[in-house]
């Protein structure tokens, strides 16, 4: 790391010991939580039906078995509380991608606080309500996840000259980075959160690194349509 760390054209490097980072996660993905196909039938031996399909495409299930690209099998883990979810967040990315990852290999996104998490939430809530012309109330509930990080992160705070990687509507400079960092073996980038101000946000690269994961309190988001007010209940 410390060639990499010397070369000018990355950002420097910040070594971090941060506990209690928050990631929230939709309640019903988060563990002891029902399967949404579940909905679809009160027959077990349809629902078996429908699980062994669903697990025969399944990306974190099919990366588990070294058989997604994006990551390799012994990058995942195993036997620790939550590793389900932890993997699931590098096995499943948007089909375009988020700021620091492709759409081949996701990341593990957290907020250093809470609000941060819910801020970036809320934004891509309302970005889908407006995609799908959704103008009536919406309600939707996410745990959040807790987790530690130790050892050296890119910091792009204060760093002006990596300003297009926080572009709000634009995904193409902070992609292009996080793969040179993550060739360059990089465990992640600590970063200005772009939805708000003066929070700061963490996207890891590796699942080895995100550490001590565990549930803290669940939230529910109520939004009036994507362009209405947004109210937070703590559960």
């Amino acid at each position: 790391m410390a060639d990499v760390a010397a070369d000018s054209s990355l950002p420097p490097l910040h070594s971090i010991n941060r506990r209690r980072t928050h990631r929230l996660i939709p309640a019903k993905f988060a563990n002891g939580g029902n399967s949404v196909l579940a909905r679809l039938s009160s027959d077990p031996a349809m629902l078996n039906g429908i699980f062994e399909l669903d697990n025969a495409t399944n990306d974190r299930l099919l990366a588990e078995l070294g058989k997604v690209p994006g990551i390799d099998r012994r990058e995942l883990i195993f036997g620790v509380p939550s590793a389900s979810i932890v993997n699931a967040a590098f096995c499943h990315p948007a089909p375009t991608g988020s700021r620091f990852n492709s759409s081949e290999r996701g990341a593990w996104y957290a907020g250093y606080e809470v609000r941060t998490s819910q801020a970036e939430v809320i934004h891509h809530r309302r970005q889908w309500l407006r995609e799908t012309n959704w103008t009536e109330e919406d309600l939707a509930e996410y745990v959040d996840y807790l987790a530690d990080f130790h050892g050296e992160f890119y910091d792009l705070r204060g760093t002006a000259e990596f300003s297009a990687c926080l572009d709000p509507d634009s995904y193409t400079a902070s992609q292009a980075l996080a793969a040179s960092l993550l060739h360059a073996s990089g465990l992640g980038i600590i970063y200005p959160s772009v939805r708000r101000a003066a929070g700061t946000c963490l996207a890891c690269f590796r699942p080895a690194i995100v550490t001590h994961v565990r549930r803290d309190a669940t939230y529910r988001l109520i939004l009036r349509g994507w362009q209405g007010p947004v109210k937070v209940e703590k559960l």
